[in-house]
Parts: C-alpha cells; structure tokens; sequence
C-alpha cells in the first residue's frame, strides 16, 4: 500500500470555499483524510507544504493531444503547472471513429491537421491506425499510450460524418439512414465511456469549405441529441463563430431550438466574446446568455482567460485562410520551399496578395493590422528583427503585403511573423470565471505547437487575476479549473479535495508560480524523419503534481511518472 502525507498546507478543496488550514493523508491513490488532526503514518511519504496551497490538480478544458500524446508523452509543460486532467476531442475532430477508406482516414488527419496545425507526417506514422470504431481507439490508447495524467475524450461529430458519408460528407446533407449510422457510431462510443459529442460550426478549410458538420441538417442534429439525451453524464461541446463570419448567435440560438427539452448538458465556445473587437457580438450573444441562465438551460459559455495570438507561417498554416486571404494561402500551399519562394517574388502573385490584404480581408484579422504584426524570429539572423512590420513597410516605403515578402524572403521561408495579443476585455473574463453558469480555462493546449496555445496558460488564473490584480480571490481561481469543472464533465470522482475523491492535486507558493516566456524545444518530429521545434515554456514551478497519487512533478522536475487514465463521465 502507498501512502502520502501533505503537512500544514492551506487547503483550497475546489468548491468556491473558503480556504482552511489541515494536512492531507493519501492511501492508495486516494484522498483518505483531510484535517488539523490527521497525522501522518509509519511509512508515510511527506510532503512539507508549510507555505502553500493544497489544491485539486488542474483539469485543462479544451485541449488537442489527441495526437501528440502518440509521440509526445510527457504532456510537456503540463505537469509543471499542476495539471492532472485534460480534455480531448474538442471541436468535432478526433481520431476515431476513423473509415476503412484510407482516403477517407487521411482526410480525417489533414482536416485535423489544418484546422488545429499539428504535422501530418507524426500523426500518420505515431499513431498504430488498429482501431475504426470509438472503442477500438479507447483500447489502444488505454494500452498503448503512458502519459503523467488523466484524460477523457469527446467523440468528434465530424469523425462520425466522414466515416458515415466519405468524402461526400463535405458536399451534401445525409440520408435519413446515413443519419441512422451515425447515431449507432455516436451510442457506440458513448456506452464505451466518450465524454460526449463534440462539433463545429466555426471553420473553413482552406479552400473556403464550411467543414462537414456545417452542413448537418436540423434533423441530423436533433437525431445525434436524443442519442446524447441517453447519457445524463456525456455533454456536448461547439465551437460557433466569433473570429470570422461572426454567426455565434444565430449558432447559439439554433442549438438552443435543437436541444429542446432534452436533457443536455453543454458548453459553446464563443459563446461570451472577450475580445473588444467582439463588441458587436457580445450585443446579440450577452441577451441571449442571460436568458439562457435565467432558464437555467444548461448551455454554458465556454471561454478563454488569455488573449489569443498568432504566428504566421508561409510552411504550414491556417491564419491566412482564416482571415480569409486565399491569396497568401497559395504560398502556404506550395510545397517546396523553392515554390514558396517563386511565388512570394512573382509581381502578378504581389499585386493580388496587396488587393487582398486592402479589400478582402476580416478587418480585426493580423494582415489589416500591420502594427501588431511583429517580425521576432528569423530563421537565419538576417533580420532586421524585433520591430513590427508597420515599422519596417514605413521604413522602405512598401505595402505591408510586400514588406513580408521581402522579410521573408531575406530570412527564410522557415521564419515566422508574430502577432500581438488580442486587446480582450478583462471584465468580460472577470464576469465569466465568477459566473457558475460557465466553463473556464479553454486553451487549445496540443495544438498550434508554434504559437504556444494552452500549455501553462492555466496558472494565469492565479498569477495576474489572483495575485497581480486582485480580482478574484484564491478560492475563486482554484474552482475555475478544478470543482466547477469536474461536475460539468461528469468527473464526479476528481476536482475536490474531499475524503473518497482521487489523488489528483497540487501544491504551489503564490510567490514561486509564474507563467514562464515561451522557448523553443526541437522535439516534434518532421517529414524528413527528422525534429522540428514547438514553443513550450519552463515550469511554473508548482511544488508538487500528484495523479492518482503519484507524484508526477517535484522539485522544479517531471518524475516521469505516467499513471494517467482514461477516464468516463457519469451522472451526478
């Protein structure tokens, strides 16, 4: 029998209440006593959290691993910042259900791919392929993949759509008995313990395509729902539109009609916007948040707590096509980088790329507004570096559309430009991690490796609103990411610290927890059998991660520990 005993800590539990003082004794991967008086036991390992919180691990809402974790196990930086849950199959992608078809399979991948700007060529040889079915897939991960924490996973709508329909699934509705196959696939993965059903009406591909599940019929939804309907623990996750077309309350309303008086629980992404270019939405989507709560109909706002930011790459990238400039995406569509480079010195190629930028694109995207574009890490040190491209269009008298290209041009077409943070509104985000009736901390962690979403953006909750700004309280920031959390999930045995619940916690000194500067690790595998480089970033450092009672983090160091599991939601 393993044992732990976490002395004179300030326990945070993950309810909203208020902070106490108790040592934590663990037994056997569970939380077996919290008090002033619970002392420790012959054989006992000792955790001194004299100065420290005690708190539930943190659960990252809104992740992408789905892939990763085939070649990156260590869930990197994750367990630094005292993650012990992740979410995964956000946005109606997911690897499975997955066609015998490999030309159906492979497309699978390269939507997931473009839209979330992880590398085909891992995800194709990382990734065994031994499953088609939902099941299948939880049986390989569960004996396949070792990773430092929990997770659960969505079974993605689109998945279902392309197996269902093949390629077809981007052109037409579907017949009622392909709706009927999909419902049988959806029932199927959630009797095997799928989160829930995951979907997307947001994005367009590269080609301007509204992806399958955009095209999915009032009846395939309401068909999909009373499957779900079955299930009081799985919930259904959507991401609408507030980027681009800015359709979120139309998406948000018609989702609303469709639930009915079903018995769903869900979570919108998009629904509360927290970007002040997202004012105008915010006037037709806060009304309808507001009634929605009213209701009390469970259709939570999903949200990020930190700004979202890009980096714009002409090797592999989604920014230009989701900011609708299908000009520049020809350059990220060229394959070599010769191609790249003729194209970005052809005139015919500059003068449309120049209309585009002035007449086409989202006004709020990074190509309309040059001085937030910022030219930061050129490949071969030519620069000039550190300045914006406003600055250095003005400076040669350039369009900002040629100035790139000639950036690029001198520093390699393997740079990258780096656009600033959204301006968010901080108030919105302060409003959204107090209101019980939302889903906090989505980060997008796993994917977009070069823009560094998600990985350690959590202890933002505690460093800058916590700490720095005084807006909310401990309690409040711990609850974000762990209790509140927990019991929208269905994970009823994890994100509290109570007696019988999961050994999933964390220790951490207010004074020590930072959320570190971004650096590059050369660790994701490339086409040529090689590494290409992710952004990550130093741990926090918490003091302690523990999983199902194993230390997976301590002293400023993964243990490379690996009791993660698979986990399945249930009724509260």
């Amino acid at each position: 029998m393993s044992s732990t005993f976490i002395q004179g800590g300030t326990v945070v539990d993950g309810t909203g209440a208020p902070a106490y003082t108790a040592n934590v004794r663990i037994e056997d991967g569970v939380i077996a006593a919290i008090g002033v008086d619970v002392s420790a036991q012959a054989g006992d390992e000792v955790i001194d959290a004299a100065d420290c919180y005690v708190a539930p691990g943190f659960i990252e809402t809104h992740t992408h691993f789905d892939a990763n974790m085939w070649w990156q196990p260590d869930l990197d930086p994750l367990p630094g910042y005292g993650v012990t849950t992740t979410i995964l199959g956000n946005c109606g992608f997911t690897a499975a259900p997955v066609s015998d078809d490999e030309a159906v399979r492979l497309e699978m991948v390269n939507i997931f791919s473009f839209f979330e700007d992880i590398p085909v060529a891992p995800f194709l040889d990382h990734l065994p392929w031994d499953w088609r079915t939902w099941p299948e897939y939880k049986e390989s991960m569960t004996s396949k993949v070792k990773v430092p924490a929990n997770y659960a996973a969505f079974v993605g709508h689109l998945a279902i759509r392309l197996v269902v329909m093949g390629l077809e699934a981007w052109e037409r509705a579907a017949t009622q008995e392909e709706i009927q196959k999909m419902c049988a696939m959806l029932d199927e993965a959630l009797a095997a313990g799928a989160l829930g059903m995951s979907s997307n009406l947001l994005d367009h591909d590269g080609q301007d395509r509204p992806v399958p599940t955009m095209l999915a019929t009032d009846g395939e939804w309401e068909a999909l729902f009373d499957v779900l309907a079955k299930y009081p623990g799985a919930t259904l996750q959507v991401i609408v539109d507030t980027f681009m077309r800015k359709t979120a309350a139309e998406s948000v309303e018609r989702i609303d009609r469709l639930i009915g008086d079903r018995p769903i629980r869900a979570q919108v992404a998009g629904m509360a916007p927290t970007l002040t270019f997202q004012k105008d939405i915010e006037e037709k989507v806060g009304p309808l948040r507001r009634r929605l709560a009213a209701e009390k109909r469970d259709i939570r706002a999903g949200f990020a707590h930190v700004p979202p930011t890009s980096v714009i790459s002409i090797k592999k990238s989604l920014i230009f096509a989701q900011s609708n400039d299908y000009v520049w995406h020809e350059v990220v569509l060229a394959e070599t980088e010769e191609e790249k480079l003729r194209i970005l010195q052809d005139e015919d190629w500059r003068a449309r790329a120049r209309v585009s930028w002035d007449e086409k694109v989202w006004r709020h995207s990074p190509f309309a507004n040059p001085q937030s574009l910022l030219l930061i890490n050129s490949e071969n040190g030519v620069g000039p570096v550190d300045i914006s491209l406003e600055q250095y269009a003005n400076d040669r008298s350039l369009h900002p559309s040629d100035a790139m290209a000639d950036w690029l041009i001198l520093n390699s077409v393997h740079s990258t430009v780096h656009m600033a943070p959204f301006p968010q509104d901080e108030e919105m985000v302060v409003e959204l991690i107090k209101d019980p009736w939302s889903v906090p901390n989505i980060s997008d962690a796993g994917a977009h490796g070069q823009m560094l979403c998600g990985g350690g953006e959590n202890i933002r909750l505690l460093t800058y609103y916590c700490r720095e700004k005084g807006w909310i309280t401990v309690e409040e920031a711990v609850h974000a990411q762990t209790g509140k959390l927990a019991d929208f999930f269905g994970l009823h045995d994890l994100g509290k610290l109570q007696v019988g619940k999961r050994a999933d916690i964390t220790v951490f000194n207010m004074d020590e927890i930072e959320r570190r500067p971004m650096k590059k690790a050369f660790d994701v595998p490339d086409e040529n059998g090689g590494t290409t480089w992710r952004f990550t970033r130093d741990p926090a450092p918490v003091r302690v991660t523990m999983v199902n009672g194993e230390v997976t983090f301590v002293g400023g160091a993964a243990t490379g520990a690996v009791p993660g599991q698979m986990l399945a939601p249930s009724a509260a």
